[in-house]
C-alpha cells in the first residue's frame, strides 16, 4: 500500500470489560467452527447506542445481548438459543438483530422478550446473517455471510423495504460482513472479510445496483468486519486480524489508524457520547469495549422508522 501521506497513529483505550459474573469458559458449536475448538467466555459484537447513551452489544456464542450504561456498568438484557451478531434499533425500544442461526430477530430492550422477524426467504434458510443498517426511509440492508469465502464466493446482500419486499442485491461476495451507507445514501459499503477488502456498491434510482467495485484493500489473517461513517464522509473500518480501525478518506486512503495491543480481534464499532465524537469498539477476544476521542462526529444512525 503506497501512501503519499502517512496516516496518524492513535491508541484505543479500555473503557469497560465484561464482568467476571458473565464469564464461564467453555466450548460451543460456534467456537468449534470459528475459534478452532477453543474454550471461550464471550465474543462481543454489534455495538449500538440508544437515546439515553446506553451501549448495547451482542455475545455470539452464548446468545446474549448486554446493555452497558454511560458509567460502564453491564446488565444482561436477553439470552436465547441463537448466535446474535449485528444490531440496530427497529424503533425506540426494540432492537433488530442479525442472528446466524435464526435470521432476523427482535429483542425488546425493556423486557428482554425475543421474537422472530424474518427467518427465511421464500422458505429457504439464510446462510447465516451477520450485520445490518437502515437508511433514512426505513429500508434495511443486511449481509448473509454464512461460511463463505474465497473458496465459496456466494455470500449475499439483501434489502428489505418497509412494505416487506426483499431484494437480493448481491450473491457473489466472499464473506460479506459489516455494512454502512454513504452520507447521501447513494452508495453501500460492504466489508468483505475473507477477500480482505471493502466493496462499494452504487444504488441506482430504480432500486438496482451497478458497477460494484473494490474500494479498499487491507491485509493480514482476517479482513474488514464492522463499518461506520462519520459526518465528514470518512469510512471507518474495524479490521480484526490487525486489531486496527482504519479511518479512510473518499479516496480510500488511511488518514488515521487506531490500534490496540489488548486482545487480537477488534470486530465492530459505533459512535457515542453526547456529541457522538467518541468511538467505541468491541474487542472480542478479551471481552472489552475500547474507545477513542475522534475529531469528527459519527454520522446519524437510522432506525426502522425514525432517527435515534
Amino acid at each position: 500500500m503506497l501512501l503519499l501521506t502517512p496516516p496518524k497513529l492513535r491508541p484505543l483505550d479500555i473503557w469497560t470489560t465484561l464482568p467476571p459474573r458473565f464469564r464461564q469458559k467453555q466450548r460451543t458449536g460456534w467456537s468449534d467452527a470459528n475459534m478452532g475448538g477453543r474454550e471461550v467466555d464471550s465474543f462481543l459484537e454489534g455495538p449500538v447506542f440508544d437515546r439515553a447513551g446506553n451501549l448495547y452489544v451482542t455475545d455470539i456464542p452464548f446468545g446474549r445481548v448486554f446493555r452497558i450504561d454511560p458509567q460502564g456498568e453491564w446488565e444482561l438484557v436477553a439470552q436465547w438459543d441463537g448466535e446474535p451478531n449485528g444490531m440496530k434499533f427497529l424503533n425506540a425500544t426494540e432492537l433488530l438483530v442479525t442472528d446466524y442461526r435464526n435470521g432476523l430477530m427482535v429483542v425488546d430492550s425493556r423486557s428482554g422478550a425475543v421474537r422472530p422477524y424474518l427467518g427465511r426467504r421464500n422458505t429457504e434458510s439464510f446462510k447465516g446473517l451477520n450485520d445490518l443498517t437502515f437508511d433514512s426511509q426505513g429500508n434495511l440492508y443486511f449481509t448473509d455471510q454464512g461460511q463463505t469465502g474465497l473458496h465459496d464466493p456466494t455470500g449475499r446482500v439483501y434489502r428489505l423495504s418497509p412494505s416487506g419486499r426483499l431484494d437480493l442485491l448481491l450473491s457473489n461476495v466472499p464473506s460479506p460482513n459489516g455494512i454502512v451507507l454513504s452520507l447521501d445514501e447513494k452508495f453501500l459499503f460492504v466489508a468483505v472479510t475473507r477477500g480482505n477488502c471493502v466493496w462499494r456498491m452504487p444504488l441506482l434510482a430504480d432500486g438496482g445496483v451497478s458497477k460494484t467495485g473494490q474500494f479498499f484493500t487491507s491485509h493480514g489473517p482476517s479482513g474488514p468486519d464492522g463499518l461506520a461513517m462519520d459526518t465528514s464522509g470518512r469510512l471507518l473500518v474495524a479490521n480484526p486480524g490487525l486489531a486496527y480501525v482504519w479511518v479512510l478518506n473518499h479516496r480510500a486512503e488511511p488518514v488515521q489508524v487506531l490500534s490496540t495491543d489488548i486482545g487480537a480481534s477488534l470486530t465492530n464499532l459505533a459512535f457515542g457520547g453526547a456529541d457522538r465524537k467518541t468511538l467505541y469498539c468491541t474487542e472480542s477476544t478479551s471481552g472489552s469495549i475500547l474507545c477513542a476521542a475522534m475529531d469528527e462526529s459519527g454520522a446519524e444512525v437510522h432506525s426502522g422508522n425514525q432517527p435515534l
